[in-house]
C-alpha cells in the first residue's frame, strides 16, 4: 500500500485534534473528490513499518483525540491488510484514542457483505472503528455546512453500537464525546 499524505493536528475530519491518514487508491472515481490524485494506487510513499511508527508517535501526546483513515479509500481490499495492521498497533499503544475512517462505500450494503476482500480482515478492521462516515462524495449533494461530511447522502454511522446491534446507528455529537473535548 502507498499513502498520499499524513496530517498532524488535523482538527477538520474528525472531533479533537487527530492524526489522519490519506491512504492511495479508489475505484469510486466520484465527479469533483477534493482528493483526486490519490485515486492512483501508486500514488505518494510506500506505507512501511517506519510509516506506523511515525504515525504511533504522533498520536502519542494527550492532546491527540485519535486517528482518521482518509483516501483514496480506506476500505479498497488492497489497503485493508495494511491498514488493519496499524489498527492493532495503534489499539494495543492508546486504547483510549478514537478511530474514524472515511469510505464511499456504504456500511451496510458494501463493507458488511464481505464481498471487500477477506472478510476476517474487514471484520477485524470494522472492530477498531469508532465513527465510519460512508458514501460517495456526490456533488449535486455538496453542502459545505455539513460537520465532517462533503455532501448530504453520507453518513456518519457509529460503528460499534451498529455492529452490536445489526442495525445502522447514526452517530451524534455526545457519543463521540465521552471525554468531554470536541
Amino acid at each position: 500500500m502507498n499513502y498520499a499524505e499524513i496530517k498532524n493536528c488535523d482538527i477538520a475530519n474528525g472531533p479533537g485534534v487527530r492524526v489522519s491518514l490519506f491512504v492511495s487508491g479508489c475505484t469510486h472515481h466520484c465527479p469533483g473528490c477534493f482528493n483526486e490524485v490519490a485515486w492512483d494506487f501508486g500514488y505518494g510513499k510506500p506505507f512501511t513499518e517506519d510509516t506506523i511508527r511515525e504515525i504511533l508517535e504522533m498520536l502519542k501526546p494527550g492532546y491527540i483525540r485519535g486517528l482518521t483513515l482518509l483516501g483514496g479509500e480506506p476500505f479498497e481490499p488492497h489497503n485493508q491488510g495494511p491498514v488493519l495492521e496499524l489498527l492493532r498497533r495503534l489499539k494495543k499503544e492508546y486504547p483510549e484514542k478514537t478511530v474514524w475512517a472515511f469510505s464511499g462505500y456504504l456500511f451496510d450494503r458494501d463493507i458488511l457483505s464481505g464481498r471487500l476482500g477477506d472478510w476476517e480482515i474487514t471484520r477485524e478492521y470494522l472492530s477498531y472503528l469508532d465513527v465510519l462516515v460512508d458514501g460517495p462524495f456526490v456533488e449535486a449533494k455538496k453542502n459545505l455546512s455539513l460537520r465532517f461530511r462533503g455532501s448530504e447522502n453520507q453518513r456518519l454511522i457509529d460503528v460499534k453500537a451498529s455492529l452490536a446491534s445489526g442495525t445502522v446507528v447514526p452517530w451524534e455529537d455526545w457519543q463521540g464525546d465521552r471525554k468531554g473535548m470536541i
